[in-house]
């Protein structure tokens, strides 16, 4: 690794070393006696509130887990009669965070029954039972927050009608992870992991009734994790659309639990959520989903459009988010969506793409040009391929991502596989022209390695039926060393690709709309590609304009014209 890379993580890769070389103490001490005598005090014997969770569950994955198969993103772990599930080994760790924390409980909510009933508390003894001690990774403030607020969430499965003596034990239980997470919740990995740990302790304090303290605590947390990590304009410090939705999702939930106790919100908490709904409404294509950023999925239309029925204000989206490095062109029918920011800093660049100047562009309530989404959790395989420069609506220099991962080595195990590098600098300006309105933007991802900076420009026009684009590449110096470029348009899966015979490439799209591109500077290809918005692994095209950069300024004009009828 370059030492111009490592020098900035020294601090961050002293801290993780630290706590990694802490942790036999620090079990042995949270785990013993006198420590637990700390955790005890007053005991609610129910909950005073279920906060309503939007996070989508299904009937199938009930079913699954009545049947004994725990499917947790895209591994799965059969329990063996008189075994149980949390005593089989675990396939990964994201697997063992979705066991623990309580992932199944929402499916067999949503199912309902009898049947769902006993499993869920038979599952919860089993776990009280071997996991009632502080122990890691089991208690860890993030995997801590995540079964508290499933058990908030859905606790009306199992707590009405149970049997005493189970109740008692999981309200003990309940009243020690509370007051843990009361101590521990900075501990959660920086970002999204740490505002969850602060909403939920505020969710305990307002779900518990004994937890009035734990309340105010969990609020003054959440404020600050909310004004460290929720931008000006309403975006999330990581850029990801998808985590700003998840940050939005607890937001809400800590919110109307205020709202069922006649407890006035705190002013920063209800702005930021206005804030943060505004920027939902940037990222939203036609079909309800959001567009494909910096790590992000689609995510379920129905749970956007649920969160957005509940913002009052309604504000209309930016043009340009400044902060958040984005640019937003629409007209018409018409939307096209521009990154034109930076890598996150620090712990924020774990989940960051190499995808600088790449735009999403869709027609209506059909996507057309996007980028090829992320692995995440459920296709881990995938993430390195689709965080590069390669996996998204963009140009490459030499086939070469504009920026790296940290590669494997103690780095990467202690930070995790941070996106690193990049460009310096990414200005951008929009103006008014006669052909409509223009985006002009450019990026130095490129200039220490081959000393190129990618500019481009798009205009949409008044109708949203052409969107026009130039791609230059400019050399630091001329007559260097000859070098390939690929300029790629990733197209939609549900978009039908064919050749037109006087040339240029034909788009047809799902709902009946006919578009056609043309392009000049370079040899343009149709290329496979693929397509992870979802849950699974789609087949699609990619346009490709490649050339070589042989003179001090290379040039790429295209078009996508509406064919009308």
């Amino acid at each position: 690794m370059k030492t111009a890379t490592l020098l900035p993580l020294l601090p961050d890769l002293a801290s993780a070393g630290a706590a990694r070389a802490l942790t036999p103490l620090r079990v042995a001490w949270r785990g013993n006696w006198f420590y637990r005598r700390l955790l005890k005090g007053q005991l609610t014997d129910h909950f005073a509130h279920h906060p309503q969770d939007t996070l989508p569950r299904r009937l199938e994955d009930a079913d699954a887990l009545l049947r004994g198969r725990f499917r947790f993103h895209g591994e799965s772990v059969e329990a063996k009669e008189g075994i149980s599930v949390f005593d089989m080994p675990a396939p990964s760790a994201q697997w063992l965070t979705a066991l623990h924390g309580f992932d199944w409980l929402p499916a067999l909510s949503i199912a309902g029954g009898e049947a769902a009933r006993k499993l869920a508390t038979n599952l919860i003894a089993q776990w009280i039972r071997r996991h009632g001690l502080y122990s890691e990774p089991v208690w860890s403030p993030q995997i801590m927050a995540r079964r508290l607020v499933h058990l908030f969430s859905h606790g009306r499965l199992v707590v009405p009608n149970s049997e005493m003596t189970w109740r008692s034990k999981l309200f003990v239980s309940l009243r020690e992870q509370a007051r843990m997470l009361e101590r521990i919740w900075r501990e959660a990995p920086e970002g999204v992991p740490r505002l969850q740990a602060a909403a939920a302790l505020a969710l305990s304090g307002g779900c518990m009734q004994d937890g009035s303290h734990r309340l105010e605590h969990g609020l003054t947390a959440l404020e600050g994790e909310v004004e460290a990590q929720i931008l000006p304009d309403g975006g999330h410090i990581s850029r990801s659309p998808e985590a700003l939705l998840t940050v939005w999702r607890y937001l809400m939930m800590v919110l109307e639990t205020l709202a069922a106790l006649n407890m006035e919100p705190p002013h920063a908490l209800r702005n930021a959520a206005d804030r943060i709904a505004t920027m939902v409404r940037f990222f939203r294509h036609g079909d309800g989903a959001l567009a494909l950023f910096q790590g992000g999925l689609e995510n379920d239309a129905r749970v956007v459009a649920g969160l957005l029925a509940r913002d009052e204000v309604r504000g209309s989206p930016f043009h340009h988010a400044r902060h958040s490095g984005y640019q937003r062109l629409a007209a018409g029918r018409t939307l096209v969506l521009m990154d034109v920011g930076k890598v996150p800093s620090g712990a924020h660049a774990l989940d960051a793409h190499a995808g600088f100047l790449a735009f999403e562009f869709s027609s209506g309530d059909s996507r057309v040009v996007v980028n090829c989404g992320a692995g995440g959790r459920q296709h881990r395989a995938w993430n390195a391929a689709l965080r590069a420069t390669a996996a998204h609506s963009t140009a490459a220099v030499g086939d070469v991502s504009s920026a790296s991962i940290l590669p494997p080595g103690l780095a990467r195990d202690l930070l995790g596989p941070r996106l690193t590098g990049g460009p310096n600098e990414v200005p951008s300006r929009r103006l008014e022209t006669g052909q409509g309105w223009t985006v002009e933007a450019s990026h130095d991802g490129y200039l220490e390695a081959f000393g190129i900076t990618h500019e481009r420009q798009m205009t949409i026009s008044p109708q949203g039926v052409m969107l026009t684009g130039r791609d230059r590449l400019l050399q630091r110096e001329a007559g260097g060393p000859a070098r390939s470029f690929a300029i790629r348009f990733h197209i939609h899966p549900d978009v039908r690709v064919s050749r037109l015979e006087g040339g240029g490439i034909l788009l047809k799209l799902p709902n009946a709309e006919g578009w056609r591109f043309r392009s000049g500077g370079g040899l343009l290809e149709v290329e496979e590609s693929v397509y992870l918005g979802g849950e699974v692994v789609r087949r699609a095209t990619q346009l490709v304009i490649s050339g070589t950069l042989r003179e001090a300024q290379t040039e790429v004009a295209w078009v996508f014209e509406q064919i009308v009828a």
